[in-house]
Order: C-alpha cells, then structure tokens, then sequence
C-alpha cells in the first residue's frame, strides 16, 4: 500500500464545455471533495470567476498524477500542496504556471515556503533568492469555461470568436 497524505490543489486556466467534462472526470475519479472532509466536487460547484479549489485525504504518494499530467497537457496552470510523510518526503508546493511544466518548492505543514542554505547560496543572490519565493507563490488564475452557460443564462464565448 502506497504511503498517503492529505493533498489539496488549485486549477485555473481557459477550458472550453467539452475540456470541463473531461476534467470533471478526472477530478470524480480522484475522489476530490470542495473543501476538507467536505462532498465531493461535481460540474455545478465551479464558481465562475474563481479557481476550482479541491482537496483530499489519504491521497498515495500526496499527488494526483493523473489529474497533474493532464493540467499540464493542457497548459492549466495549477497549485498542489502535500503534506510530508514521515521519513519519506516533506511537505511540497508544486506550480504550474500553464506552460506545461511544474516546479515543485519544500514548504512546511501550513504551506509555508522554505529554502535551505544549499539553494541560496546556488541562487547566489538575494535577489535571486526572492524571485524564487515569489514564482512559489504563483496565484492560480479563476478557471473559466468557455461556452458554458454562465449564471446569467448567457454563453462565454470562445477563445478567438466574434462577439458582438
């Protein structure tokens, strides 16, 4: 049996009506819940305007691999946070910034980002130093779903269409 953690991550990004199904799949087959020990996500707890916001418990290995490997396919940029499992790994953030890669960051239990002396002194500069802790504390942009009926009864529309 995996070793397993509590998880939490947060998705923004442009997806269109189609791209939402296939995440909320993915997100269902994770099991993820809106909020800690809370039910479990479905299509209508997406709030326009704001990020998708999900968390879970005993989650193996503290990542959602598959769920994370299609963020990144489709260039959604995304924030993780583990907690650390004892004598196996630490507590991490992982940033995705939507150009399909991740950096992973060693924070502590409440999601505080930490450097060690090792990576100072590789960054080199103080300023250098505060780049870093900066691209760690990427804000997630709100998720918006293209074609989608809004609250309002409209559509969003697509990337690239002609609204007028």
């Amino acid at each position: 049996m995996a070793d397993r953690v509590s998880a939490s991550i947060t998705i923004g990004g442009t997806l269109d009506a189609a791209g939402f199904d296939d995440l909320a799949e993915i997100i269902a087959s994770e099991g993820l819940a809106i909020e800690w020990d809370g039910e479990p996500f479905e299509p209508h707890h997406h709030v326009a305007g704001e990020p998708l916001k999900l968390f879970a418990h005993e989650v193996a290995g503290g990542s959602f691999d598959d769920l994370e490997a299609w963020c990144l396919a489709q260039q959604l940029p995304f924030v993780r946070w583990c907690g650390g499992y004892s004598g196996q790994w630490g507590p991490e953030r992982v940033v995705a910034v939507g150009d399909g890669s991740a950096i992973s960051y060693l924070v502590t239990e409440d999601d505080e980002v930490v450097i060690g002396r090792a990576n100072i002194e590789a960054l080199g500069s103080l300023e250098a130093v505060l780049a870093h802790l900066a691209a760690a504390d990427f804000s997630v942009p709100p998720l918006v779903v293209c074609g989608a009926s809004t609250a309002l009864g409209e559509l969003a529309p697509l990337e690239g269409a002609h609204v007028e």
